[in-house]
Formats: structure tokens, sequence, C-alpha cells
């Protein structure tokens, strides 16, 4: 969601959200609650629109009214006016499949196939063809070698980032080192009426945005940082909730008398062990091996909050022999009684991430979600670790991935299993008034 809004923020567009459905692991219809949402049901998308002109969104049900229903869109191929299915509008949950509407996108749109581990999409600086002929010119001098150093390699930036203002070579390196191509908004697409993100197997936008879209201006690159920062935030429903939890967490901490610094400050760590479908068997271990792998970075007789799906807490005996361990069930019900169950997940990772040390499991976009939010903060309040974008963060396995967010590491593939410190690493760099000592 992040990277089509970006996407379509920088194209100049209007974003069309897909409708209302069933999410994945979000469908908990206990409490005779919701359990089929849109995007704005977890975002301000709407506020976002009315505070930036230059960003604009309406549902599906809107563009078909507003566009497609007025003759407004043809068949690519035979270039005749092609009406909705059925002529419906409609396509929410608990209607018609959605499947004919792909359908039809598919034939009235522009459908570029991108695939983010194959390709960065790249914006030019301007519309003119000097500036697209400059990304086509670039990419050739970076992979041939004739840019003046060898193609770029992975290993060649770890703890050693590209400044975010370098020259857009110098940035495109960087980007590149884990791919070979551009996929660029050239003419054609930036004369389409329409373009639809095509979805399938080979094609798929699981990936961050930051790892995705690249600008040849590089303030461009940072303000797209700064703005998902800023304002795509979780609804208030949501933030206030995970506020509750954590001041209720807080205060736990500080009765606890197994640690002073808990009960002075209120502190707490916080570990995210994913267990339910999780397919990746690797992470999969008992509680025992998960506290040894964790011990030497937490602290003992801590308060350590505990983000899981796991529902059968006594899996976690091991932890509460050594910790003050806790979860959202110990305050949730008190603090929101009447909240949504599928919002659980989303109050974990607010909860986790403002703990001092946090623990993650590797391949969960939950944990990478976390150590992003954790890297705004760190930046913000300049801590321990803004400079590179590092984080008092680890994993628990696997064993070459356990300190992945100790030292600066490039965008990487696979990209989704976790989140990448040029999301977060000096994006205030540009603003009048701040520099890097300030």
């Amino acid at each position: 969601m992040e990277t089509a809004l970006v996407m379509s923020h920088a194209m100049g567009r209007t974003l069309v959200l897909p409708p209302e459905q069933g999410f994945y692991l979000l469908q908990k219809s206990d409490q005779k609650q919701r359990n089929t949402f849109s995007f704005q049901d977890f975002f301000h998308l709407d506020a976002i629109s009315i505070e930036h002109r230059g960003f604009k969104v309406i549902t599906m049900e809107e563009f078909l009214v507003r566009v497609a229903m007025k003759g407004e869109l043809r068949d690519k191929n035979s270039n005749k006016v092609m009406y909705p299915p059925n002529n419906e509008t409609n396509f929410d949950a608990g209607g018609r499949g959605d499947h004919e509407l792909t359908k039809y996108l598919r034939s009235v749109a522009n459908t570029p196939v991108w695939e983010p581990w194959d390709c960065a999409l790249a914006f030019p600086s301007s519309t003119e063809p000097e500036a697209i002929e400059e990304l086509n010119t670039t990419l050739k001098s970076i992979m041939d070698g004739s840019y003046g150093k060898p193609k770029p390699k992975l290993e060649e930036f770890n703890g050693n980032p590209v400044p975010v203002n370098a020259s857009m070579a110098e940035r495109m390196r960087e980007m590149l080192a884990d791919r070979n191509d551009l996929c660029i908004y050239d003419k054609p697409l930036q004369e389409a009426k329409v373009i639809h993100l095509k979805v399938e197997k080979g094609a798929r936008l699981l990936t961050h945005f930051y790892a995705f879209l690249f600008f040849a201006d590089w303030k461009q690159d940072l303000w797209s940082k700064r703005f998902v920062r800023d304002h795509l935030r979780y609804v208030d429903e949501i933030m206030c909730a995970a506020a509750r939890v954590v001041e209720a967490v807080r205060n736990h901490a500080r009765k606890n008398k197994h640690h002073k610094p808990s009960s002075d400050e209120g502190i707490y760590d916080a570990l995210h062990v994913r267990r339910g479908d999780f397919q990746y068997a690797p992470t999969q271990l008992p509680a025992n091996e998960l506290y040894d792998l964790s011990k030497k970075e937490l602290i003992e007789g801590a308060t350590l909050y505990v983000a899981t799906d796991e529902r059968d807490k006594s899996f976690f005996e091991p932890f509460k022999q050594h910790y003050d361990v806790v979860f959202l069930d110990d305050f949730i019900k008190d603090s929101i009684p009447d909240l949504n169950t599928n919002y659980y997940g989303m109050i974990d990772q607010l909860v986790a991430y403002k703990s001092r040390k946090f623990y993650g499991t590797w391949w969960s976009t939950l944990s990478g979600y976390v150590n992003r939010m954790r890297g705004y903060y760190i930046t913000k309040h300049k801590e321990e670790g803004w400079r590179d974008g590092t984080m008092e963060s680890w994993y628990f396995v696997p064993k070459d991935r356990v300190n992945q967010m100790r030292e600066y590491i490039p965008v990487r593939k696979p990209i989704y299993c976790r989140e990448f410190p040029t999301s977060w690493r000096d994006i205030d760099q540009g603003i009048e008034g701040l520099t890097d000592d300030k």
C-alpha cells in the first residue's frame, strides 16, 4: 500500500483503492465485529488527501462511477468504449467476485509488469526526454564500468552508506547493488490515462517503497520518505489504543521490584515471536532455545513485553523464569474492551517498538515494521545509532541474520524479510535549518 501511494504521488495521479475485502489473517469475526476492510480502515488516507494537494485518493466505486460509467475508458486493442462488468460499480466484499473487475481493468489500462527483485522503478527529474535519457545512460555506465567504478557489489556498502544527498549515479549504484536494471517511468507511462498495477506470479509489489522507487532528484527521494514517516500512520483508534497499552506496560514496569531502572522509568524490552501459520520452519523453535538465543542482550528480571500470535502463553514459561513477562492480553481488555480484535497485531507493533531492546522474527514483516518505527524514533531523537541507521534490535535466527540491525546494510534480496536503514537514516537532510550536527 505504501508503495502504491508513493508511486501515485510521484506520478501526479489519483490513487484508486481496491474494493473492500478480507485481508489475510485479519478475518476474525468474534464479537460481531467487522472483518472486511479497505486501506482507509487502517490509514488516514482521506485526511492526507485534504492536507496535501499533490495526493489524491478515491475508492474503486468512485472511480468506476466518475470515469468508467461516463465512457472515458477504452479497450487497449479495439479502442472501443468499455463499461464495467454488467455496468456494476460496487465490487466490495460480499458482492461479485473481483476477478471480472481485474480482467476489465487490465483491458482498459496500461499494465506494466514491475518485479522489484529485478529492477528499481526510476522517476526522472523532469518529463523532458533528456531526463529520461540521463537515467538510461547512467544505468549503462554503472553496469559496464564506464562510470569510473566497477559494477557495484553489496559488500561495498556494508557499514558504508552513500550520503543521502550524493549524485544520482552514486545513489543508483547502491540501489542497484543487488539488481541490474531500472524500470523507468517514461513517456508512454506518463501519457497513459490509467495505470493498473498488475499483480501476478513473477510480479508482486511485496517490497518496501524506498527499496523499489528511485528518484533522480535526491530531495524528492527524502521527501517521499518523510511523507511516509510523518503522515502514513495508523488511524487514531489504533494509535490511541496502543498509547494506552504502552502506558499500562510502563506502569506495570514501574512496579517491578526485580529491576530498578524499570521501576524508576517504566522501561521494558520486547520480543516478537511469530508462530501460528508461519511457513518458515527455522523460526519455529521451542521457547527454551529462544531464551538461550536472546538472554545475552536482555536483562535478568526486567519487564519483557512479548508480542505473539501464540495463544498458549504457557509456551513462554522459560522466559517467565527469568523476566517479568507480559502480553497484550494482560492489558487490552481493561484498556480498550471494545476494540476490533483484527487490530491486535498493529497494537503489538506499536507497543513493541517503544521498547528499549527488541528481538524480532526473521521473515516477519511485522517485526520488520517494528524496526522501521524504531529507526524513525532513533533518528528523530538522535539516539545511539542515528547516524548510520543502526539500533538495539536483533533477530533470533538464522544465525547469519542475528545482527542485521546492528550494522548499516544496503537494500538486498529477499527484500521483504526486513526493513533497511535507508528508509530512516538522515532523511531530514536538506530541510532548512537542519544539518547532521543539529
